[in-house]
């Protein structure tokens, strides 16, 4: 983090809560990485141990935060300090969020048991792959401040929205094809939505980091950007 010290304890506690995030990231990561093996493989065991170890991310999660609050309330940290602590504060629900997704996926894989392949559009598994990669360069980016790797994972959030928007065109026309599998399509379709929000949630860690590198908040920008452009418009 490129930060130093003369209290060596109170380093020792801010290097502490980075190697937590890091552990919880990559606990998280492996839980999305299972999670999607069990999608594209229909493993079902796999799919229950996802579903069973989603409580380890809460407690982590639990862990973490109470961490925060102790440096918060006995160090009072200013600064970039301050700056860490705070995202880091953030940065855990996004990734207790993750988990629950992978959940998610894992849930529904276990009610589509039995159903054919097709019911299980390729572009499902490319946007999980995706947002598997926006994850693990989000962490990457938070451990080496790297802004510029972070501002790339906000513009590859959009690749998987549009992939997201090309999957509903698909689904309901295997819909009229066979009315019976509706119900199975639906949950499909609900993997690529749990998908496209754990994208949502890498861009979210990506926008933290640039946040506490540079203390600019870059959250919801082109909204504040396009609002201005038309009002003059009007």
């Amino acid at each position: 983090m490129g930060r130093l010290h003369t209290d060596r304890e109170y380093e020792a506690e801010l290097g502490s809560l980075l190697e937590r995030v890091l552990f919880m990231g990559a606990r998280v990561e492996e839980q999305l990485v299972a999670a999607l093996r069990a999608y594209s493989l229909q493993d079902f065991a796999v799919a229950e141990e996802v579903v069973d170890s989603d409580n380890q991310i809460d407690r982590l999660e639990l862990e973490i935060d109470q961490a925060c609050i102790q440096l918060l309330a006995r160090r009072q940290p200013v600064a970039s300090d301050l700056r860490f602590v705070t995202t880091t504060l953030k940065v855990v629900t996004d990734l207790e969020r993750i988990g629950d997704l992978a959940t998610n996926i894992c849930e529904r894989v276990i009610e589509l048991e039995g159903t054919p392949t097709s019911i299980r559009p390729k572009i499902i598994i490319e946007m999980g792959e995706s947002a598997r990669n926006m994850l693990h360069d989000a962490m990457d980016a938070l451990v080496a401040g790297d802004v510029r790797k972070a501002q790339e994972i906000l513009a590859r959030d959009r690749e998987i929205d549009e992939k997201y928007a090309s999957l509903f065109p698909v689904i309901a026309q295997q819909m009229c094809a066979d009315p019976a599998v509706v119900d199975q399509l639906m949950r499909t379709l609900s993997v690529g939505k749990y998908i496209e929000r754990i994208a949502d949630h890498a861009t979210n860690l990506a926008e933290m980091v640039i946040f506490m590198v540079e203390g600019r908040d870059v959250r919801h920008l082109e909204a504040a950007e396009a609002a201005p452009r038309k009002e003059r418009l009007n």
